[in-house]
């Protein structure tokens, strides 16, 4: 039976550490599974703080939205969780950063624990084209 979906893989960003995918495109939407500050290469966590660990998220995202044909200015929604929301000013300063003057939709929530123990993870729903 032929999947109803496209898979999106790239090796730019971090292949799936489980039973998932990159991200999956329908009806000219993309849907992203969580990006986390790992490094695609290593398969390792970023070293350093908040800081470090978004920006790696972002390059992770970056480069899925462009093996989807998206950019960031093509994302509808993200989906945000911190570790803890004490870093939620620096993350927010590289998130705008990212996103410059798109604002998609957001939610960002503050939970107990993320995969590998990362500080952040962001997922998204984004339209296909750029």
């Amino acid at each position: 039976m032929s999947s109803p979906y496209t898979v999106v893989a790239t090796d730019k960003a971090p292949a799936a550490i489980g039973p998932y995918v990159q991200a999956v495109k329908y009806n000219g939407l993309i849907y992203a599974s969580g990006a986390i500050p790992l490094d695609p290469v290593s398969m390792t966590v970023v070293e350093g703080g908040i800081e470090e660990q978004t920006t790696q998220v972002f390059k992770n995202v970056s480069n899925v939205l462009s093996a989807s044909n998206s950019s960031p200015a093509q994302v509808l929604k993200t989906t945000c969780f911190l570790k803890s929301m004490d870093d939620f000013v620096a993350f927010n300063k590289i998130y705008a950063e990212f996103f410059g003057e798109t604002k998609p939709a957001r939610s960002c929530v503050e939970v107990a624990r993320l995969p590998k123990d990362v500080l952040v993870e962001v997922e998204f729903v984004a339209v296909e084209g750029k």
